[in-house]
């Protein structure tokens, strides 16, 4: 393989997610039209328009789907009602929960609303009663009966004064409801299917009311009577009152008369004429640029049909929700599209970086719509042409072409305008038997492209000239070649990176190589066989000779183009292995498995350096950019995951990191130079290294006064040092030649601080009783080194001048004074005998002797020669006998100060920190 010098990528982290926040049920915005509040199964999450992100998610502790909410008209408060029958008060901006009632409801409840003032709440439930709460005093004001089953519509009049509520059940009716008496005024009788939504004129005199019936019906609440029924010939989920003080001739607003706009399962938003019943305006169905043969009459379960329909005052606009769970946001006066959400994409089956920069990611779901993301906004385009479930996708050279194929047998070409970011369809071609399952596009140039199909053909399709001029023209594609290449579904078809050559993956469990070159036709080079299952995705190496296959055995393996032999194997994912890709400039792999993760391989150690687990089900979906910066990935989890290398960010880092520890450890050397204890223990502290501390508290026993120096140095640390140094001390106890700087420690904090203070330490009780046993075992071995210092004693007091008689007898006691209180014994190997004057200092030094010491062997030490004296010469002591005492008398100081360290720290048994 090519010796590439490149930087290896070591890690991925996630820089955007575009996840499900939608899946059906009510939808609201907030009075400052900054928010977009709706339902996900068990949570309400709160969309940020601007944005496009998630920025909230509420959700009940018990985990019920919430079955309706009702943001005040203030926005300061939310209420959910769940399956559980409890209502449920946030404050959202803080996801907090801040009251929990029981709904009394005996069913669960189906719709909720805020009165204008935010003090009044209704709810209607699916046992046919309405409460209505007083959510400042807390109470439930009404108990209004008489609705037949479920009441799916509760609407506060606009004008408080009136104190009045209309509400609607399954016996398509309108009660009207005075607040005052709690009765019920009338029913107004218009609709014969379910009332979807109403809308009130500004002077609060006439209401509109939409039904599934297809039709519209204007009321006068004065005379509380039908004025005009208006036949809109779909079903109608929205209905929105225009306003008539805006200037709205651009959508056929040429009078001052009442207009209302309808949303309902044609998809389309139409503006009506309250006073003749006539359409002055319909929105333009997005082309779809299907062949004749496709074009069908729209239904009734059309996706594109719309749900609801509310009105943003502010901003002048319109949003919409349609059946596959999409929010779009229309613009007045023109009702041009300003933005789009996808609120659930369902199993993400493909996605492609797009535009100029990555800016766009194509995204190819379990649906006939493509779906192209502005990554900065999240803000959508929805594409319509494909009939059927498109399959995969693929991106020309310069990101703005890209190809699509689909069930319904066809490939399309799609143009993306380098400025406004608007996609078009340029082409299509159909002429396959079967579902197209793969596609590839040319790598020079925007010249062919290549689709894989389950008809077991291959088939490469030629491109014109002008595909990305302006026009606006739609080209037919024609099949250059076609060509019988698998025996069962071909699965993936990758074009080399020198358009030369073709590979195509197969449910055969093969993979083969084709020649480009000739212009009729492809020709077969070579099959790779070794895969023990199906195919699922080929690559061509951007540098070798090198053809990458994953499979759904479980492995990816790297081939040869030259002898179509394997050359490595990479095993790691639970299941099959569905996408591969190269990156690194060839020496790395990508692989995506059913099992929702991501691996990262280095292709010259066979190693998985890193697995990404961002996903929870099969990741069908897998991408490089351009810059091999950035990486996508989509899942049948719905959820779309843009990934960042931060292999240079995390070598910068740990480079910062190891600098800024140097410079410490100057820091830290500059302080202790300058006996900053104090500061010194805090930096050493801070660097979370416990040899760096260690060093500071030697430096500190080296002092004068070092006991009093510590616990003052000590006993100033804030808490968390103090804790800190609690957990080294349980480090340096283990090891004998740092426990006595240990236990000076323990003996400053467990003396002055009391056991209620440490227990509240993270980990004290676990530390302590690790430091215990490790304390016992240091007793043990200073008990046997002062028994063998008495030894030493007995030793020494036994040793004779050489030549002396010897004047103890067998039976006399050893003496065990410590060896540093006695006069040190040393043999005159000249035999030199002392003068008279040694004699008398000699006697002299008897007197000196310790007075602790038995008589008997003061007795005995009186008829001794001490051999310091017997080694002097004309009454001058040997330097080198001086000193070995001198050593020794150190020794036993130590050993002293050792004992008494480790006897005045050691824990009592009953403690608090060792109960």
């Amino acid at each position: 393989m090519a010796n590439i010098n490149v930087q290896f990528k070591t890690n991925y982290a996630v820089s955007s997610k575009i996840e499900p926040f939608y899946k059906g049920g009510k939808v609201q915005i907030s009075k400052d039209e900054k928010h977009i509040f709706c339902t996900c199964g068990s949570r309400v999450n709160v969309l940020e328009i601007d944005t496009g992100k998630t920025v909230h998610s509420i959700e009940h502790d018990d985990q019920e789907d919430i079955t309706s909410f009702a943001l005040s008209c203030d926005d300061e408060m939310l209420v959910t009602a769940s399956r559980a029958l409890l209502l449920k008060q946030w404050d959202w901006k803080k996801a907090q929960c801040t009251r929990t009632w029981k709904a009394i409801h005996t069913v669960p409840v189906a719709s909720m609303t805020f009165d204008c003032t935010s003090t009044l709440m209704a709810s209607g439930g699916c046992d046919g009663t309405i409460k209505l709460w007083d959510v400042v005093k807390q109470y439930c004001t009404h108990n209004l009966k008489g609705s037949s089953g479920v009441v799916h519509l509760v609407e506060f009049h606009p004008d408080i004064g009136r104190l009045q509520l209309f509400s609607s059940s399954l016996d398509c009716g309108i009660r009207l409801w005075d607040l005052q008496t709690s009765q019920c005024v009338c029913v107004l009788k218009s609709h014969y299917s379910a009332v979807t939504s109403l809308s009130f004129s500004p002077d609060g005199d006439t209401m509109i009311s939409s039904g599934r019936d297809k039709i519209c019906t204007v009321w006068d609440l004065k005379s509380r009577t039908a004025k005009r029924t208006v036949p809109v010939y779909e079903a109608v989920e929205g209905v929105v009152i225009l306003p008539v003080t805006k200037d709205l001739s651009e959508i056929g607003i040429q009078s001052r008369d009442l207009h209302f706009v309808t949303a309902g399962s044609k998809g389309l938003l139409r503006v009506w004429e309250a006073s003749t019943a006539r359409c002055v305006y319909s929105q333009a169905r997005p082309s779809t640029h299907c062949l004749p043969s496709e074009d069908a009459e729209e239904t009734d379960d059309d996706p594109r049909a719309l749900t609801y329909l509310l009105h943003l005052p502010v901003s002048d606009r319109l949003a919409a929700v349609t059946a596959e769970h999409n929010i779009v946001l229309y613009q007045l006066p023109a009702l041009s599209t300003q933005q789009q959400f996808v609120g659930y994409s369902d199993e993400v089956l493909d996605v492609k970086f797009l535009g100029k920069n990555d800016s766009h990611i194509a995204v190819a779901t379990n649906s006939c719509q493509l779906k192209v993301f502005e990554l900065l906004t999240n803000s959508c385009q929805i594409l319509y042409g494909h009939s059927d479930t498109v399959l995969s996708l693929d991106v020309f050279k310069k990101g703005f072409v890209f190809a699509s194929c689909a069930k319904d047998r066809s490939v399309r070409v799609w143009h993306m305008d380098a400025d406004s970011g608007h996609v078009r369809c340029a082409a299509y071609g159909s002429s396959h038997a079967n579902a197209v399952g793969s596609i590839s596009c040319s790598r020079l140039k925007t010249s062919f492209l290549v689709s894989g199909s389950q008809d077991c053909t291959v088939k490469v399709w030629d491109l014109p000239e002008d595909l990305s001029a302006t026009s606006t023209d739609l080209h037919q594609l024609a099949a250059r070649s076609t060509e019988r290449a698998h025996d069962k579904d071909i699965n993936s078809v990758a074009v080399s990176p020198n358009d030369k050559l073709l590979a195509s993956g197969s449910q055969d469990r093969t993979a083969k190589l084709w020649s480009l070159a000739r212009e009729a036709s492809v020709q077969l080079l070579g099959v790779f066989r070794g895969h023990k299952r199906g195919v699922w995705s080929v690559c061509f190496s951007p540098v070798d000779q090198v053809l990458a296959t994953s499979s759904a055995d479980g492995t990816a393996k790297l081939w040869s183009l030259q002898d179509f032999g394997c050359l490595k194997t990479f095993e790691g994912h639970d299941a099959s292995v569905l996408k591969v890709i190269f990156v690194s400039r060839g020496t790395q792999l990508l692989s995506s498995g059913s099992d929702g993760l991501v691996k990262l391989w280095t292709i010259k150690t066979n190693e998985c350096v890193k697995t990404l687990d961002g996903h929870l089900d099969k990741v069908w979906g897998l991408h490089a950019n351009r810059k091999d910066d950035k990486m996508v990935t989509g899942s049948a989890d719905s959820n779309v995951i843009v990934w960042t290398d931060v292999t240079q960010m995390e070598l910068a880092e740990e480079q910062a990191k190891q600098e800024d520890q140097i410079l410490k450890q100057q820091e830290l050397s500059n302080l202790l130079h300058e006996k900053k204890y104090l500061k010194a223990l805090g930096l050493a502290i801070s660097l979370d290294q416990p040899h760096t501390v260690l060093s500071v508290i030697k430096a500190i026993s080296q002092t004068q006064d070092s006991h009093e120096l510590l616990e003052k140095t000590v006993l100033k640390l804030r808490v968390d040092q103090k804790e800190s140094l609690l957990r080294y001390c349980g480090v340096w106890n283990t090891n004998a030649r740092n426990c006595l700087d240990a236990q000076a420690v323990l003996q400053v904090l467990l003396t002055h601080l009391p056991p209620e203070e440490l227990l509240q330490y993270q980990g004290a009780r676990t530390i302590v009783e690790g430091l215990i046993p490790y304390t016992e075992r240091h007793m043990q071995r200073i008990d046997r080194l002062l028994q063998a210092s008495m030894f030493l004693n007995y030793m020494w007091q036994k040793m004779r001048v050489t030549g002396a008689a010897s004047s103890m007898g067998q039976d006399e006691e050893m003496d065990t004074t410590p060896l540093g209180s006695r006069p040190v014994f040393m043999i005159d190997k000249d035999g030199v005998k002392p003068s008279g004057k040694d004699k008398r200092e000699e006697d002299d030094s008897g007197n000196d002797e310790d007075s602790n010491c038995p008589a008997e062997e003061d007795e005995e030490d009186d008829e001794e020669v001490s051999a310091a004296k017997k080694a002097t010469t004309n009454g001058n002591p040997r330097p080198a006998s001086q000193e070995s005492s001198e050593e020794e008398e150190e020794e036993q100081k130590q050993t002293k100060s050792a004992a008494k360290c480790l006897a005045t720290s050691s824990f009592p048994q009953g403690s608090a920190l060792t109960s």
